[in-house]
């Protein structure tokens, strides 16, 4: 990332080189701006007219902020620098987002013909910008990019709000807390991370607790970003059965999500992948991470991503993912992995492109962006996606056993009965449901709650109904038992058990008796 003062340094070589045109590219305005206007500011270009152009204030001088023209509009401010570099020697434009200048039209071409201008006078233009330039322009100069404040500028910048503000707040930060708070803030543009220490100032304090909310607050600000779908929790997210490795395991990684770490050259978790038998939790734990955490949960959509045009897959993925940096710190869940990322019968090449591609974001990016992939098929997957160090952990998750089937049976006894399921009652239901999935007795149970919704509901009470549900349910470990097999074959062999060591030790074919009870009233 190129901070403030990098971005400075390289402007003012371009500058003292008379680089003909010269392409900032940002997203912050006003921070550009603020840095152009530091360059002007160098006595060794004191006598060096420098002037900007904004479409709200027109043509201006950059030190004195004196208007050079009444008309405003950047045709006006295009002739005036062309007259100027045609006139004398070494001026400085700056132009700050003016129109589409991507590709190859009469407008771009006019500029072009300023850039021409300004070689021959020893002048620069400098045009900020958010998009891309022509090829024709980008031909004629250099370019830059100011990228938004790093860790240690936002910390600057929040320490100095504290200093602003400490007459009319009171402040109970420490420099631990103003350092976390700068962590939390880093992808958002400066002016909006100001906006958001404000905002959570205006109650009059800025707590210890406040840092968090930093974080919850920012992710308002990226709710709507293209590739990427904003997930909202529900409280029953929290809840997931079983799984006791991986919960451990997410325990400790938690505390390192949230440290600071004094070792710069420690990366931040990047995530795990999730394979296994399907129906098993692998995207309830995605939603369940993310709801303990206390951190927005993004979901990354492949399908979204595919363009039908060349290049715009890719362009889409690399924006994606860049958002996801700038949200962070978040959880990204990317569902089913091998639907976008395996292709071996992909002729085109985009998803060889798209995997490389996501391999130098899981290796380069240092952003506190937690990654969780899930997979039922980690067969197609490429094995360059496999190796040690491009997740934290593969783990596998199986079919609940014994005692993992009673803790899922109790969550979905209280979510869809409004009660907690009798110890008799559950002991009887984990004997008859060897084999279901958590997907499978969320079903069975699902089924009983429907069932004393309608009339009749008297029958649905007892706990035979319940059990004959129960054993009426066909889990995929009984309808595909081969499939499942070749999954567990390969989880118990190749990734880390999710579950306790000894789950699911009870063999497909023992997954229920294949008996068919009547349900009364059913």
């Amino acid at each position: 990332m190129a901070t403030y003062a990098e971005c400075l340094d390289e402007l003012n070589s371009y500058l003292l080189a008379r680089i003909p045109l010269i392409a900032l590219n940002t997203i912050e305005q006003s921070r550009a701006m603020r840095l152009v206007k530091e360059l002007a500011g160098d006595a060794r270009r004191g006598s060096v007219p420098f002037l900007i152009h904004t479409r709200a204030t027109g043509l201006r001088d950059i030190r004195t902020n004196a208007p050079l023209t009444d008309d405003k509009s950047i045709t006006e401010a295009m002739d005036y620098a062309s007259h100027q570099f045609t006139n004398r020697n070494a001026s400085n434009f700056v132009f700050v987002d003016p129109d589409d200048l991507s590709s190859d039209t009469p407008f771009t071409r006019h500029f072009a013909e300023i850039g021409r201008l300004a070689e021959g006078a020893m002048g620069s233009v400098i045009v900020i910008t958010d998009g891309p330039l022509w090829s024709g322009l980008q031909r004629l100069g250099m370019s830059a990019k100011l990228d938004p404040p790093n860790e240690e500028e936002m910390y600057t910048a929040i320490e100095s709000f504290l200093e602003d503000n400490a007459d009319t707040v009171r402040i109970s930060w420490d420099q631990d807390d103003a350092r976390r708070a700068a962590r939390f803030l880093v992808g958002a543009t400066h002016a909006e991370a100001i906006n958001l220490v404000a905002t959570v100032a205006a109650k009059g304090a800025l707590d210890p607790e406040d840092v968090v909310q930093m974080a919850q607050l920012k992710d308002r600000i990226f709710s709507d970003l293209a590739g990427l779908e904003r997930v909202q929790l529900k409280d029953s997210d929290y809840a997931v059965g079983g799984l006791q490795n991986l919960r451990s395991w997410l325990d400790r990684r938690q505390q390192w999500m949230f440290a600071e770490s004094q070792n710069k050259n420690l990366n931040p978790p990047r995530g795990v992948l999730l394979v296994g038998v399907p129906g098993c939790g692998k995207s309830l734990s995605a939603k369940a991470i993310a709801a303990q955490w206390g951190l927005a949960l993004y979901r990354l959509d492949l399908a979204n991503i595919m363009g039908q045009y060349v290049g715009q897959s890719e362009g889409r993925l690399r924006d994606a993912l860049e958002a996801a940096d700038r949200i962070a710190p978040c959880v990204l869940w990317l569902d089913e992995i091998e639907k976008g990322l395996a292709g071996q019968s992909d002729s085109t090449g985009v998803t060889k492109r798209l995997i490389g591609q996501f391999l130098f974001w899981l290796q380069e990016s240092k952003a506190r962006v937690f990654l969780v992939a899930t997979s039922n098929d980690i067969s197609t997957l490429p094995p360059e996606l496999l190796r040690k160090g491009r997740f934290d952990e593969i783990f596998f998750v199986d079919l609940p056993d014994e005692d993992e089937r009673a803790e899922i049976i109790r969550i979905y006894y209280r979510k869809y009965l409004g009660e907690d399921a009798p110890d008799g009652l559950v002991k009887e239901l984990v004997g008859v449901s060897a084999g279901f999935a958590g997907a499978d007795i969320s079903a069975a149970l699902h089924e009983v709650g429907v069932a004393l919704e309608l009339p009749g509901a008297q029958e649905a009470r007892g706990a035979e109904f319940i059990k004959a549900n129960f054993t009426n349910t066909m889990p995929l470990s009984r309808t595909n038992p081969e499939q499942i097999e070749e999954i567990r074959a390969w989880g118990r062999e190749r990734a880390v058990p999710a579950g306790s060591n000894h789950s699911a030790q009870e063999t497909v074919s023992a997954a229920g008796s294949g008996r068919r009870l009547i349900l009364a009233g059913g």
